[in-house]
């Protein structure tokens, strides 16, 4: 009977006034001990949010903002606490992780405090949150104003402890208080513990479960015995540790099952042996606090024990006693110098007046890194991980040449090796040197917000010896190694070449690119529901062509230089695209599993080496071909799937960068990919006609391919343009023909492989098919651009007996980011796009920035399975109503006709109809699936994106995306400087009208989140979500460099600032921390009017004056350059690391900036 607007006024929890939190969320940055944090304040009020808390090791530590984690080393295996979902780990505080109560005696009242319980609210608290800029901690805060008491804990890591809680708690009244703490973790996982267990198992692996107490308060947390069924005996011989050092006269609960007890205020005994139950390492001590005094104290947790280490450690604990407070301190300092030495070498710091932008630049850097890796000493190489690498790919090869690689120091440089195997004239041994990418910190993009991913961080043996590894999805990891080589830009030659020796003939990419094997492709597993087998497409031309164009802005004649060398490989990937008419029977399923080739290649690797996953001659050995070739095929691949006017034809089982859109296999055509093929063609069209070669030889089976795909396009050239639009008879007839070509060309070489033969083609032929392929390019973009002035980014195909019939999809922000990148929308248009695109549906004002693609008013559930009462008599919904046909078709007691309940999809529709039997219900198959089509209109069903409401689905951003539109943004800028366009100060304005819808210029409440921390997307409902190793990263480590006026072209460096505004110059001096090449820590104090940063481990400080001059610092004395381009030779200092150049100083002249 209350009232909607009825007002309580006070509520009352018994005879205690209910207080929750009331005030705003604020946040600030702050500097606690010397080092950048950010605060946020009452962070309570915000919606839980989750945080990925780093190290320099292989630590990892993912925790909600209310108190709920999971942490351990290397991998989920080896957690403290259970490894669940995100959404569970938000759930599960307070019954997981930390756990604190307090009595608190004052004023002759004893009184029960339980920070970090949020409800019931009985005191009044404020509840601070604190993330340091190095990522690495993260600090819980709640001051109870009422008791006049604050408690804070903060988590840490220490490579020779463990993971490490900080605990303090202050008495900031002017009287005494005496308190009585019961504090500590609960739901302690045991080791050998693998997450099935503790998923699907949880309460018979509690069973098992052995918590003991040993000598110097060591909690160990272990399995009595292995579980399993079979009659053979398993012992568990390794344990989950937890110790604690500060607080005085103690007693260790290794259970929670005395937590009520001691809240009621009643005493609580020592527990030396739990069995059967849930582990806990609960502390119980009292103390007195005079004024203003406090109390510390901590934790330190491990993992994977033997009875050798904790032997160890109760032996240091001994020694120590108090003293080993000060070594894990220490040891947490060492870790924090350890980070700042990585992400130092990344060129992650930098010193500015607006913090936000120096912090989040620092983030991306720092994530970037962890899923690409970093260099692991710049140029300097480990032999024997060298040779190591060398025998795993080839062995054959490392016992041929295993004198010449003994001959190189133990220390070598990259640059040299390749240099002297190049020489050795062996084209197996030179691809290997040059494949060979010395990278360290590496990991898959997993953690419980993508539980999907596994992370795997090996950094090191058991013996302490660091490992150098790298794992991802090769459509991720080599975007992390663009942004990454930015800062050694020497690699690009090797990360383009492994990229190029893991494409296949047919002009795809594997699965994943690893050091261990090279690379790695998926296998059927029909039982699982979300495996699939496959190739993406968009992601391979703009990633390879971003790469390419690196490479040659870095060195200019390098890749000219290898369009006609023989040094590229092809991998070997046991899919097989079927025939072409196959593919039009069925574009949903196009790709067959060679087991066959599976096993063998699999078998041969055993004495081979893992280049058995490259295609091999008829000899057996490695099949070589020129960069020309590698470049060529891709672009091939493509062009044979070309459905103009409609985009390129999605039948390789895959989506493209959404794979949310997986449903648009088969049915779906890509815009997006053609637009990025302008771009790839427009560099191809520029690399060939700046070469002096009358020819380029090329297998003679992709020669056939490209002369036979060129003369499709060059039959039917005439028809394009002009604003003609092709019949679909037209664009049939081109995509058959297209088809057929591509078709024969495959399984040439599934059947038989590569012959062996080479062919001359001039580069006349092929330029003029590039050309050729341009124009049916730029025709097919104009026709995209919709009324709104937006471009699609996806069309649906549909075949009939003799035509092509194209429509559209709705809008995408991905198809406006490809135009935008494609080089065909510039100037004016450019900024008429940012401008509608702003004006448009994927536009969310709340968050000022972009959705995948508008939200949508969506059918209640009453309404998903009703057929239109227009389609009522039909003949073959009456055929099913007269004949009682519950299984296809039912009318409901208000009278409405459904589809069955079971129909997920027409082919379920199929089969009740084929269940049934009855000729009669056949004759009515058509239209039952016409109707049923009318229905759902699963035709135009993109996949996940269209019905889920997180991750890529309906009225989400992700926040990669975004960051493309702002390097779009930040090149069409820069072109238009280039050009003298009057549009460069509207989109100027543009690319700062995106970069204001990046978290980092939010305020948490409005972010969900850390704001300076990178997240892949926002729901409609919800702050940032899976945070860290999201593409944005990549793209804003790239656009920060834009801003600083980076302009690298024909092996020099210019300096062209346009986009760096004047707000981030030093109002006041201020210290720079520089890493220098050496992993030394050194400050250099800026003035105002300055600000610093480091480029390949170079410190670079910007001046404000009145003309361009650079000022070049080195070994040898100082060199003055007049203008803003920084000349080549000082370049190849400056990119080799030679550490020749020690600083370089740039005065810019303030009209240049914003």
């Amino acid at each position: 009977f209350f009232s909607s607007t009825m007002t309580a006024g006070e509520i009352f929890l018994g005879g205690t006034v209910y207080r929750p939190t009331e005030a705003d969320v604020e946040g600030e940055y702050i500097t606690l001990g010397g080092e950048p944090w950010f605060k946020i304040s009452h962070y309570d009020r915000m919606k839980p949010f989750f945080m990925s808390i780093v190290s320099d090791s292989n630590f990892w530590l993912f925790c909600s903002s209310n108190g709920g984690l999971a942490c351990g080393r290397v991998q989920s295996e080896q957690s403290i606490f259970p490894y669940y979902t995100v959404d569970k780990i938000h759930d599960e505080h307070p019954s997981t992780g930390p756990k604190t109560a307090m009595i608190v005696e004052k004023d002759g009242k004893t009184h029960l405090w339980e920070p970090f319980v949020f409800h019931p609210a009985v005191y009044k608290t404020t509840r601070n949150l604190y993330k340091n800029m190095l990522g690495n901690q993260v600090i819980y805060e709640e001051v109870n104003e009422d008791l006049g008491v604050s408690f804070k804990y903060k988590w840490a890591s220490a490579d020779e402890f463990g993971i490490v809680r900080q605990c303090e708690v202050v008495n900031t009244t002017g009287d005494e208080v005496k308190i009585r703490v019961l504090d500590g973790m609960q739901n302690i996982m045991p080791a050998n513990t693998i997450p099935y267990l503790q998923d699907c198992m949880s309460n018979l692996l509690d069973a098992y479960k052995w918590n003991e107490l040993l000598e110097q308060q060591v909690g160990l947390f272990c399995l009595f015995a292995k579980l399993s069924d079979r009659a053979e005996a398993l012992e568990s011989l390794s344990a989950t540790t937890v110790w604690h050092s500060g607080l005085p006269q103690s007693q260790v609960l290794l259970s929670d099952t005395q937590v009520a007890s001691f809240c009621r205020g009643q005493s609580v005994m020592q527990e030396d042996l739990i069995r059967g139950r849930r582990g806990a390492y609960l502390v119980h001590s009292s103390f007195t606090l005079s004024s203003k005094q406090s109390q510390k104290w901590l934790f330190v947790a491990e993992v994977e024990q033997t009875h050798e280490d904790i032997s160890k450690l109760q032996t240091l604990l001994a020694k120590e006693g108090a003293g080993i407070l000060k070594l894990v301190e220490e040891n947490i300092e060492s870790g924090c110098l350890g980070l700042k030495r990585i992400m130092g070498s990344a060129d992650g710091f930098q010193c500015l007046e607006d913090t936000a932008t120096s912090t989040h630049h620092y983030a991306n850097v720092m994530f970037n890194a962890m899923r690409g890796g970093i260099y692991n000493n710049g140029y300097d190489i480990d032999r024997a991980d060298l040779i190591a690498f060398i025998k795993r790919r080839n062995t054959a090869i490392a016992k041929q040449h295993a004198s010449f690689l003994d001959s190189f120091p133990e220390v070598a440089n990259y640059l040299d090796v390749v240099t002297k195997a190049e020489e050795k004239g062996d084209v197996n041994l030179t691809r290997l040197c040059r494949e060979y990418v010395p990278v360290t910190w590496s990991r898959r993009h997993g953690d419980p917000s993508r539980p999907w991913n596994k992370f795997n961080i090996v950094l090191k043996t058991k013996e302490g010896e660091k490992i150098l590894s790298y794992q991802g999805n090769w459509r991720d990891i080599f975007q992390n190694w663009e942004a990454m080589t930015i800062s050694f830009p020497y690699y690009f030659e090797s990360i383009v070449c492994k990229f190029l020796n893991a494409s296949t003939i047919d002009g795809y990419n594997p699965y994943v690119v690893n050091k261990a094997e090279g690379i790695a492709w998926e296998c059927p597993e029909p039982e699982h529901p979300h495996a699939n087998i496959g190739y993406w497409g968009d992601h391979q031309i703009i990633y390879l062509l971003k790469l390419l164009e690196w490479w040659t802005n870095f060195e200019p004649a390098k890749l000219s230089a290898s369009l006609q060398k023989d040094s590229f490989s092809y991998a070997n990937v046991p899919y097989e695209i079927r025939p072409y008419p196959k593919i039009v029977e069925d574009a949903k399923d196009t790709i067959t599993f060679n087991w066959e080739k599976h096993d063998h290649i699999t078998e041969l690797a055993k004495t081979m080496g893992f280049d058995s996953k490259l295609v091999l001659d008829k000899t057996g050995s490695v099949y070589h071909v020129n960069l020309g070739e590698k470049l060529l095929v891709p672009l091939l691949a493509k062009a044979s799937n070309f459905v103009v006017e409609g985009g390129i034809w999605l039948n390789t089982q895959r989506p493209e960068w959404n794979d949310a859109n997986n449903a648009i296999v088969g049915f779906g055509l890509s815009m997006v990919t053609v637009y990025y093929m302008r771009r790839y063609v427009g560099f191809m069209l520029r690399l060939l006609q700046s070469v002096v070669l009358a020819e380029l030889q090329l297998s003679s089976e992709v020669a056939t391919w490209l002369t036979g795909i060129a003369a499709v396009y060059d039959a039917s050239v005439s028809s394009v343009g002009g604003g003609n639009r092709l019949s679909d008879v037209e664009r049939r007839k081109i995509l058959d023909a297209l088809g057929e070509v591509a078709s024969t060309y495959r399984w040439s070489i599934y059947k038989t492989g590569f012959s062996g033969a080479k062919t001359n083609v001039s580069l006349a032929k092929i330029v003029s098919f590039l050309e050729c392929l341009q124009k049916y390019i730029d025709h097919s973009i104009a026709v995209n651009l919709r009324d709104d002035g937006l471009y699609h980014a996806y069309n649906l195909l549909k075949l009939t007996k003799d035509g092509a019939e194209v429509s559209y999809l709705y809008e995408m922000l991905e198809g406006q980011v490809s135009v935008l990148s494609s080089g065909s929308v510039v100037a004016d248009d450019a900024a008429k796009l940012l401008q509608s695109m702003y004006q448009s549906k994927i536009f969310r004002p709340d968050q000022h920035t972009f959705m995948l693609y508008p939200d949508r008013n969506l059918p209640g559930f009453m309404n998903r399975n009703k057929v239109p009462s227009d389609k009522a008599e039909l003949p073959c919904v009456k055929y099913c109503l007269d004949n009682k046909l519950r299984t296809i078709l039912y009318k409901d007691v208000k009278g409405d006709i459904r589809f069955a309940a079971a129909l997920s999809n027409a082919k379920d529709l199929k089969a009740a109809i084929q269940a049934n039997g009855t000729t009669g219900l056949a004759e009515h198959s058509e239209g039952l699936l016409d109707l049923y089509e009318v229905v759902f209109n699963h035709r135009a069903f993109t996949g996940r994106s269209g019905t889920m409401f997180g991750f890529e689905g309906l009225g989400c951003i992700y926040w990669h995306m975004v960051s493309k539109v702002l390097l779009a943004a930040q090149e069409l800028t820069y072109d238009a400087v280039d050009k003298g366009s009057p549009s460069m100060d509207d989109l100027r304005n543009f690319y700062y009208e995106v970069r204001k819808g990046i978290g980092f210029n939010k305020n948490p409440a409005v972010y969900g989140a850390f704001p300076s921390d990178p997240y892949s997307h926002t729901p409609s409902h919800a702050g940032a979500q899976q945070p860290g190793m999201t593409g944005q990263v990549k793209e804003e480590v790239l656009t920060r460099y834009g801003e600083l006026g980076f302009r690298i072209s024909k092996g020099t460096l210019k300096i062209q600032p346009r986009l760096l505004r004047k707000a981030e110059f030093l109002a006041k001096p201020k210290t720079f921390e520089i890493v220098d090449l050496k992993g030394n820590i050194r400050h250099k104090q800026l003035k105002a009017t300055q600000l610093g940063f480091t480029y390949c481990q170079c410190p670079f400080i910007y001046t404000i004056g009145s003309d361009f001059s650079i000022s070049i610092t080195s070994t040898k004395g100082e060199i003055k350059v007049d203008g803003d381009v920084l000349p080549a030779e000082w370049c190849e200092k400056l990119w080799k690391r030679s550490g020749e150049i020690t600083e370089i100083n740039v005065t810019i002249p303030s009209n240049v900036l914003i």
